[in-house]
């Protein structure tokens, strides 16, 4: 199917400088939260979503990025200023610990037919196929 013809993508910043988060039947989120900034920014998508999509190993479960949560004292020790230049919280979240996720595509990289699968998924429940 040629799906990609059916979309109109309102926000991504490798295509788009500017954009804008406004009135989204779904939202597709990578990464994992780990900043305030981020955490707003995800407050804000979510809001303006209908449904909202977990993608990659870091949004679905917090891993890699999170592994620094579990850093001894020394460890983390050593990496407070790199915390504080670049105002990263103390803690990485996954999406699901700030928002409700409705579907997750699990993957380091993420999987592609999961992926295509969830976009058929919100294409039919929208009424676009």
């Amino acid at each position: 199917m040629e799906w990609k013809n059916l979309l109109d993508i309102k926000s991504a910043l490798v295509l788009q400088k500017k954009s804008e988060i406004k009135d989204l039947d779904v939202a597709f989120v990578e990464g994992a939260i780990t900043s305030q900034k981020q955490e707003k920014k995800l407050l804000e998508i979510r809001k303006e979503s209908k449904r909202l999509v977990a993608i990659g190993a870091c949004a679905c479960v917090g891993m890699p990025s999170s592994q620094r949560n579990l850093f001894d004292q020394m460890t983390r020790e050593e990496i407070k200023n790199i915390l504080i230049r670049f105002q990263y919280a103390d803690k990485v979240k996954r999406l699901s610990e700030v928002v409700t996720v409705d579907d997750q595509v699990p993957g380091c990289p993420m999987d592609e037919n999961i992926f295509l699968n969830v976009v058929n998924k919100y294409l039919k429940e929208f009424g676009i196929i």
